[in-house]
């Protein structure tokens, strides 16, 4: 999921996928996902659209179905081309208190992504400005601004890399492999 602007942020919505285009007759929508799982588009769940750090529509999933590398999205009060044309361009947010909550030792992408990354011997390493999912582990893009050329490391987001993720203080300690 995208972080949003931090006003937006602290009164708890994220978000989670783009209008790119109306689909058919009967207002349906075709949405770029931001989520890495498609269920925070189940039906009867709220969607909102946010602009300006305000929230400015509130609508109620129908039906949403995978279409290709997007999503088709059917919104109650959307019944028709038009209308639906009106939100090509908008960002689609939930609320975050509607996301299940993780068993111990998971994050939400979300709450990682801008956290201070340290070494074992408390050398700063950057922050994490992206997460890359691959087939066994995520891995934690990290950048260092205060490098020349906004040095940027790969950290492999396994436990015997990532020792300890302090959400509170805003820290992940690492422990990097040989090489990194």
């Amino acid at each position: 999921m995208r972080l949003l602007n931090d006003d937006v942020q602290k009164t708890g919505f994220l978000a989670v996928g783009k209008v790119v285009a109306a689909h058919g007759i009967n207002g349906n929508l075709k949405v770029c996902s931001y989520a890495e799982s498609k269920t925070v588009f189940k039906p009867g769940r709220s969607i909102f659209v946010i602009k300006a750090g305000q929230v400015e529509n509130k609508y109620s999933i129908q039906w949403a179905k995978p279409h290709g590398k997007t999503m088709l999205l059917s919104l109650k009060g959307i019944d028709d081309r038009n209308t639906a044309d009106c939100l090509v361009g908008a960002e689609f947010s939930i609320e975050r208190i509607s996301l299940p909550e993780l068993e111990q030792g998971s994050y939400y992408w979300v709450d990682l992504i801008g956290l201070s990354v340290f070494s074992t011997d408390d050398q700063y390493i950057g922050c994490i400005e992206s997460i890359i999912p691959t087939g066994s582990n995520d891995v934690y893009v990290v950048k260092n601004h205060d490098k020349n050329n906004d040095h940027e490391i790969l950290i492999p987001a396994i436990e015997s890399v990532v020792l300890n993720i302090d959400l509170k203080n805003k820290i992940i300690r690492v422990d990097l492999p040989q090489g990194l």
